[in-house]
Formats: C-alpha cells, sequence, structure tokens
C-alpha cells in the first residue's frame, strides 16, 4: 500500500541515529566508526554510480529517470505568461483526500526573485487579488502533476525571496521570505520578511488578499515546521553580521490550528523566541559550529524575543552577548520522527568555532536537546565529484535515512546519508550556467517526496528548472507497496 505523509515521516530510520557525512578521507581521524564510502562496509548505500545524462542536464543511478516539470521561459502558467525564475524551496501534497491514489500531486513551488518588478525578468506574474506588494516579484506557483499533464497557476505574488518554507498539517505551504527590507528599500513598497500561508487546494479564492503572518517575526526566515502535537512553528534564519538564530512560536492559549488561522490572529499573537544552548557541563554555547563531533547534544532553552517586527533593529541584533545560540546559514527543516531536523549549511571565519561543510541537527521538543546527527568535513576539492558540502534543504525519505539538497561550491548534487554513517549520490546536476573553462552549477532545492513515495520532486535553481525523478527507490522496481 502507498504511505501516506504521516507513515512515511514515522517510519525514518533516522530516529536516534548518529549519521556522519564525509567531505573528505581526513575526517575519519575525527569520527572514530564513521564510514567514508560503501566499500568501507562491504555495503551497498544507495542505488549505485551515476549515469551521466546525455542531455546534459541531470545524472541518476541505472533505471531512474527524470521528468521536467517546469522550466523557467519556458514553460507556460494557466494565466498565459512564463514559469517564473529562480526556483527554490517546495511542498508536495495529495489533490485527493485520504482514498486518493495520490495519482495527482500539487506542487508549491517558491522563487527566489529579490529583484523589483520593473527588474526581473521572469517575475511571479501579478495577478488581481494575489498579490501583496506592486512592486516585489517573487512569490509562489502551484504545480499541478499528473501521469500525462502539468499545469501551473500563481499561488501568490508580490513578495520577495520565497526561499524555503514548510508544508502544514492541515495542508498548505508557509513560504518564507529571505529579506529583511523594509518599505522604500530595494524598491520595495511594504515591509518585507515574512512567512505567508498559501493553499493549494481550495483555488485561487483560498489566498486572495495575501496577508503576513507577522506573529511569526521578520526577519530573513528560511525554513518552518509545525509540531502538531504541542502546536509550536520551529523558524530558522539564514542571516549573519552576526549569525542567525533558530526560533520557537507558541500559539496563544486557546489557540487551534487550521487553515487561514494563522493569518488572522493578531500581529503580536503568542511568543516568538530565540534558541539558548548549554553543553552537558551547563556551560553557555555561543555557537552552533563549537560541535565537532556527531552525537553533541546541547540542553535548550528559550529567550523571548523583544521586538519581533523588528522596527528598528534586526531581531538577531536585539540580543546580548551570552543571551543566545547562533549558527551560520541556518537553512532546511523538516518534521519527523517527533522533532525537528534543522540544517546549519557551513561555517567559515564568520563563525567561532571549528570550520566544517554542513550540519545536520535533532530538536527533541520532548527533553527541550538538540542532537548533532550530520557532520560535513571541509571540502577540500568541491569541483571533483565523490565529496559533498553546503547542505540546504532536506527531507526524510520514506525509505530511510535523510534526502540533501547541495548548495555548494563545484559540482552540485541530491544526495541520502543512511542511519549507519553511509552516503550515497542520487543526482548530479550537469547543466552548465558557467563556461567551458569556468563551469558552473547550480544549487539543488525544494526536494521532497511524493505522499505515496514514489516521485522524489526537486529544483534546478538557475536556470529554474523542476523536476520529478521515478525509480526503483525501494531497491526493486519502484513499487514501495
Amino acid at each position: 500500500m502507498p504511505l501516506n505523509r504521516r507513515e512515511l515521516l514515522s517510519r525514518s530510520a533516522l530516529a536516534g541515529a548518529g549519521v556522519m557525512l564525509i567531505g573528505s578521507v581526513e575526517a575519519l581521524l575525527t569520527a572514530p566508526g564513521a564510514v567514508a564510502d560503501t566499500a568501507a562496509t562491504g555495503g551497498a548505500a544507495g542505488y549505485g554510480p551515476l549515469v551521466p545524462d546525455p542531455k546534459g542536464i541531470l545524472a541518476l543511478p541505472e533505471g531512474f529517470s527524470y521528468r521536467i516539470l517546469t522550466r523557467t521561459g519556458v514553460t507556460t502558467l494557466e494565466s498565459g505568461q512564463t514559469t517564473p525564475s529562480n526556483h527554490d524551496g517546495t511542498g508536495a501534497f495529495s489533490a485527493g483526500g485520504d482514498d486518493d491514489d495520490d495519482a495527482v500531486t500539487l506542487l508549491l513551488n517558491n522563487h527566489e526573485i529579490d529583484d523589483p518588478l520593473g527588474v526581473a525578468e521572469y517575475p511571479v506574474p501579478h495577478l488581481d487579488g494575489l498579490v501583496y506588494d506592486p512592486a516585489a516579484a517573487g512569490g509562489c506557483t502551484v504545480v499541478e502533476v499528473a501521469e500525462d499533464s502539468v499545469r501551473e497557476w500563481v499561488g501568490i505574488a508580490g513578495t520577495s525571496t520565497n526561499c524555503a518554507g514548510g508544508v502544514t498539517p492541515w495542508g498548505t505551504w508557509l513560504t518564507c521570505e529571505e529579506t529583511e527590507d523594509k518599505a522604500g528599500v530595494g524598491g520595495m513598497t511594504l515591509d518585507h520578511g515574512y512567512v505567508f500561508e498559501v493553499d493549494p487546494k481550495h483555488g485561487s479564492a483560498a489566498n486572495l488578499d495575501p496577508k503576513p503572518i507577522k506573529c511569526l517575526g521578520r526577519y530573513a526566515h528560511e525554513a518552518v515546521v509545525v509540531d502538531s502535537y504541542r502546536g509550536h512553528l520551529y523558524l530558522t534564519e539564514d542571516a549573519s553580521k552576526p549569525n542567525g538564530l533558530l526560533y520557537r512560536w507558541t500559539p496563544p492559549v486557546g489557540f487551534s490550528h487550521g487553515p487561514g488561522k494563522l493569518r488572522a490572529l493578531a500581529d503580536n499573537a503568542g511568543v516568538l523566541d530565540a534558541m539558548k544552548c548549554f553543553d552537558a557541563a551547563g556551560q553557555y554555547v555561543d555557537d552552533l559550529s563549537r560541535a565537532t563531533k556527531v552525537g553533541t547534544a546541547y540542553r535548550v532553552d528559550w529567550v523571548k524575543v523583544p521586538d519581533r517586527d523588528a522596527v528598528t533593529t534586526s531581531v538577531r541584533k536585539q540580543f546580548l552577548a551570552g543571551e543566545i545560540t547562533r549558527s551560520r546559514k541556518l537553512e532546511g527543516m523538516w518534521w519527523g520522527d517527533g522533532g525537528a531536523y534543522f540544517v546549519s549549511s557551513y561555517a567559515r571565519t564568520e563563525s567561532p568555532g571549528t570550520p566544517h561543510d554542513g550540519q545536520v541537527w535533532f530538536y527533541d521538543p520532548r527533553s527541550s536537546t538538540i542532537t548533532l546527527k550530520v557532520l560535513l568535513a571541509v571540502n577540500t576539492a568541491p569541483s571533483q565529484d565523490g565529496a559533498y558540502d553546503g547542505p540546504d534543504n532536506i527531507t526524510v525519505s520514506p525509505f530511510g535515512g535523510l534526502v540533501i539538497a547541495e548548495d555548494g561550491d563545484g559540482v552540485s548534487h541530491l544526495f541520502g546519508a543512511t542511519a549507519d554513517g553511509q552516503t550515497y549520490p542520487i543526482a548530479r546536476n550537469e547543466l552548465n550556467v558557467g563556461t567551458a573553462e569556468a563551469p558552473e552549477y547550480s544549487e539543488f532545492a525544494g526536494v521532497t517526496f511524493s505522499a505515496d513515495g514514489r516521485t522524489l520532486f526537486a529544483n534546478i535553481q538557475d536556470p529554474g528548472i523542476l523536476l520529478a525523478i521515478t525509480g526503483p527507490w525501494s531497491g526493486d522496481d519502484g513499487d514501495d507497496g
């Protein structure tokens, strides 16, 4: 039987597991018991080597194939304009009810466009009733994917730098603006840096008159997840000078989640807090780059944000030294195993701890702790295939482990991580957007499975391509039932 989304999350093999991803063989020296490749254990993680694509777009393992669903400037929206640019975070929803066979998937696709409308070459079209700021070119499109057809239409427009976001248990998409531009900055006429809710199932009427969810704060949002049991929302901030924060929003007493209910709240509803960590000895941790070993666990306290709308001062700058814990490039998040997986993409000179090329942490709300699950050593040869750096969007696989979109230097991959420390390639971007002399490969983003686990969706941000990848995910004929 196909897995529904709740089963997909609960069957992950990552609960309580420590995963070490290897950016270089030298990392083994600091990670006893970790493995650098499948040969070290005689195992067979993944689906085999990647086969070069004669079309020069996507290398995949033998037996896998891809389908281009949308492409910037090429495919057409139902309103007549071409698909917008800068594909980023994506949420997947079954188009039917609980008894549906999941034959049709609805995708909410972010377009991370930070240019004003008059400058952007391929903006999200401004359609009546769906625009927040008339000056902004970003937003989301809804993509309906069936076996023999693809339809795309505008979900929200007039937002800026729509990066990642998160699916909700009630079937909507929270799209996050990764910017702090206020009215009068960058050509904008309204303040930006908010979260907006988009409903993929109930037509344009459900998304009319876009309203920011101001109670979740105004800052450079990256991603968000929902704890449906406790009602909390957790949010990442991709920012620097100083490094960004991890946030928790606690709903007001008596609040019940549901479609459109967040946008109806007062701007100061609930409590927005920032994370503060302590090590096993009770010592304060200033930055997550201090962790150097998989399995490192920190106790978490939450500190109230003074001014969540950042009227005069960016939220992350409102705290004194010693009040909160920071991290560079807090990126993708995914809810699974009763908690939130979240990414710190890398640490360099802007961070006070040890340099790395990526971390994935797991926050357990039951124990109020975070545990380091994934650590990428510094990738010393990013232009060579085989090592990974710069994790960004992540999802939990229905077949165990994590699937991670790479946004690093050099070669760009989708790759997986198993619970026993093995990593394996899933796809490689072969579309060179640079030159023959100086090749450049855009980041992957928007990695997410269909509700039945049969299709992995992902984006190549530049030139803007939404892909559906199918194959023997379960190790046989691709049928997970």
